[in-house]
């Protein structure tokens, strides 16, 4: 396991940094809640920078969050009544892009994947208001959402425990989501532009495992953070599990278990910080000029946690973006 010691962290100020994402600049970009939401933009210095949304009825609360080929960002709106999925542009300007299925409103919306087809898949957690009474082994009404370049978004998968962060694998043919509460990772085949075939179960995750963010490495693993407890896993293709970092009370984490198996966790007990170093991790990022620098994205910390991996991930659709707007807009340049 990776000592806690060896742990460093990146930026400062961010506010409920949940996902993050690299770029080859080494520029890192996270989730951001201040003011009317947006996204921050942490220089390799540290310098932290933002793009903040500007003109909006009601603040962003950006969740998941995608980098496009011209530097503007895809945001999944966690609302406490609705979501959907937003454009942010480098200037602040924001558009909708989905935003109802079926003419019904979106839920609070939990992540947004922009893939190399072109296509988007957005997770949506929980049908159930507030979303946290859906933190329970027994509700499973989260589904994921595609949205191809030239149709109409459409439910893809349904039932789901939680629904949380999801990747295309290398080859296309495969859609992996992280069902939270329900302590799985599953794999859906892709089998046509807008269709997937039957969920499978590629592990189960054990006591205090409650899986969010999802990035898979050069050799074929996928690694998994942990909320509550902290915990950065890696799947092997085989579905075997390994723990390479964990940062939590143990008494504290068996309580919150006990309180999920009874159908207890409430929004205060997935609230607290369990950790010393870490602060509630809930997404990963490969990045660096060798792509094994590990970047956790947080919901309780005010930074990016950092650590050396022992391999090299896959480079993400959008390492080489073009940053030439958020230049222009002087998000790269002075601090804000």
């Amino acid at each position: 396991m990776i000592q806690l010691s060896a742990i460093r962290h990146l930026g400062h100020g961010l506010q409920r940094p949940e996902c993050v994402l690299t770029h080859a600049s080494g520029h890192v970009f996270a989730a951001d809640w201040q003011g009317d939401g947006g996204v921050a933009v942490i220089a390799p210095d540290g310098t932290v920078h933002r793009v903040t949304a500007r003109g909006v009825a009601e603040p962003l609360r950006p969740n998941g969050i995608a980098l496009e080929a011209d530097g503007s960002f895809l945001i999944a709106h966690l609302g406490d009544a609705g979501g959907g999925v937003f454009r942010l542009f480098a200037d602040g300007r924001v558009e909708p892009v989905a935003t109802e299925i079926d003419g019904r409103p979106l839920p609070p919306t939990n992540f947004v994947l922009l893939d190399r087809a072109g296509r988007l898949w957005i997770t949506i957690s929980t049908r159930t208001l507030p979303r946290h009474d859906a933190a329970r082994p027994d509700v499973a009404d989260g589904y994921v959402i595609l949205v191809p370049p030239d149709g109409p978004p459409r439910i893809v998968a349904d039932d789901l425990g939680y629904t949380n962060e999801c990747i295309v694998s290398q080859d296309g043919r495969s859609l992996f989501v992280n069902e939270t509460f329900a302590k799985r990772l599953s794999r859906f085949e892709i089998t046509g532009d807008a269709a997937l075939g039957p969920r499978e179960t590629v592990t189960t995750f054990g006591a205090g495992t409650f899986p969010d963010g999802l990035a898979p490495d050069v050799d074929g693993a996928l690694w998994i953070t942990s909320i509550v407890s902290n915990r950065v896993i890696r799947v092997a293709p085989d579905g075997s599990v390994e723990t390479i970092v964990e940062d939590c009370d143990a008494a504290a984490m068996a309580q919150t278990e006990a309180m999920f198996q009874r159908g207890a966790l409430d929004t205060a007990r997935l609230n607290l910080r369990l950790g010393s170093v870490l602060a509630n991790v809930s997404s990963l990022a490969f990045g660096g000029e060798d792509l094994r620098t590990a970047y956790l994205g947080c919901l309780k910390g005010e930074a990016i946690a950092t650590f050396q991996m022992p391999v090299a991930g896959v480079p993400p659709i959008h390492w080489n973006a073009d940053l030439g707007p958020l230049a222009e807009a002087g998000v790269l340049g002075s601090p804000t």
